[in-house]
């Protein structure tokens, strides 16, 4: 018998993957966590029935929600990850020679050892000597720690149960006073095609408290609608201006100089819902 598996993106539509195993599930204090071995994506990591990252393409989503504001910061020594319990945002952010700190908060440890145990590839930034893990509250984590980051970056799942706080305008505020002078901060902000009123929403609260607040898009083909959206907002430095590049070249499949900026253009249906 075959086995499929389908995230219900909405009520009327979803994503369907031909599934070969299941090679995890469990229930955690805080969501379901399944990891399950697909035919086209390989090895898939779903949290609470919903796609967190595939094998296939979980690069681009990481590359883009860490470099744009790493490259658009002229110096990023100190880092946190709220979320980005899979590994993968920490991965990239350690590639930058420049970070002398990465922090992860993560409010729930079995996805952290969940992923060392099946994505092997994803989680190696953890080994890292420049990565502290702490489990708790990224909420709490952000208000405990005044003027203390260079660049923050919400790696959040979606906008409910344990995650809903992270899309608030008060956790925002938080953030700019984590964020040292000229600190950057970009939050994952879902699908402009799905959620135009939350990112509408979103781009409001960001841009009453940041001088600089910019969204860029990127393609995640196993995210809802395959176009997904990150709001940046920065205490001075703009990503438009950002050199994209560093001294030591650091490795990438998806991001680049050009695609840094590129990302930046928007289709017109995106201006006009961040104009409402």
């Amino acid at each position: 018998m075959e086995l499929w598996f389908t995230e219900k993106q909405t009520e009327n539509f979803g994503i369907t993957a031909k599934v070969s195993r299941t090679l995890h599930t469990e229930r955690t204090p805080y969501q379901q966590i399944d990891v399950l071995e697909t035919v086209e994506y390989g090895r898939m990591l779903v949290l609470d029935g919903m796609v967190m990252c595939t094998d296939r393409d979980e690069f681009i989503y990481h590359e883009m929600i860490a470099h744009v504001p790493l490259f658009t910061h002229p110096d990023p020594k100190q880092v946190l990850v709220i979320g980005g319990g899979d590994g993968g945002t920490i991965r990239e952010v350690v590639k930058h020679p420049r970070v002398e700190r990465a922090v992860l908060a993560e409010i729930d440890e079995r996805v952290i050892a969940v992923s060392q145990e099946y994505f092997p590839a994803l989680s190696q930034g953890f080994a890292d000597p420049r990565v502290k893990i702490e489990v708790g509250d990224g909420i709490a984590h952000v208000k405990a720690n005044k003027d203390t980051y260079d660049v923050i970056l919400v790696d959040s799942t979606e906008p409910i149960g344990p995650a809903e706080g992270l899309f608030a305008r008060e956790f925002y505020e938080g953030i700019y006073e984590a964020l040292r002078p000229g600190g950057v901060f970009v939050a994952q902000t879902e699908s402009p095609l799905f959620n135009a009123a939350l990112i509408s929403r979103i781009w409001r609260d960001i841009a009453s408290i940041y001088p600089v607040t910019r969204l860029y898009l990127a393609p995640v083909p196993t995210y809802p609608t395959g176009m997904w959206s990150f709001t940046l907002g920065s205490k001075g430095p703009d990503p438009l201006q950002a050199e994209g590049e560093d001294e030591t070249p650091i490795d990438t499949r998806y991001y680049t100089p050009e695609v840094h900026r590129a990302s930046f253009a928007l289709p017109r249906f995106v201006e006009e819902l961040l104009a409402r």
